[in-house]
């Protein structure tokens, strides 16, 4: 019984270590077809493929217990103890911050602080 589970957990390893190095293989083949046609960009070998992935993990998914997962967490507890009204005073400030820098990404109307100059 105890070869069968040490045989078991050779054959996972080895497992791991293709997907492993697939994964980083396709990654590498996708940017070097893909960038440097769409963007110019220099084609790129496997390390830093897994560098790159590794980035964009830490970046986007990774230290969810720790990073951006316990500001979510954080968000929702505080949203879920707010009131109606609260919760309506909230939404009105975010949609007047996101107007305010909406409007002056389009050059809709000059900046607060600039008002009757020029």
């Amino acid at each position: 019984m105890r070869r069968y589970w040490i045989a078991r957990g050779i054959k996972i390893a080895a497992m791991v270590v293709v997907a492993v190095f697939v994964f980083g293989f396709v990654v590498m083949s996708l940017w070097n077809w893909l960038m440097p046609a769409l963007f110019g960009l220099k084609a790129i070998g496997y390390w830093q493929a897994w560098g790159l992935l590794v980035l964009c993990w830490i970046l986007f998914g990774g230290l969810r217990h720790g990073g951006h997962g316990h500001w979510r967490r954080h968000m929702h507890e505080r949203w879920a103890q707010m009131t109606p009204e609260e919760r309506e005073k909230f939404r009105e400030k975010m949609r007047q911050r996101w107007h305010h820098c909406h409007d002056h990404d389009h050059g809709d109307e000059p900046p607060a602080g600039n008002a009757g100059q020029g």
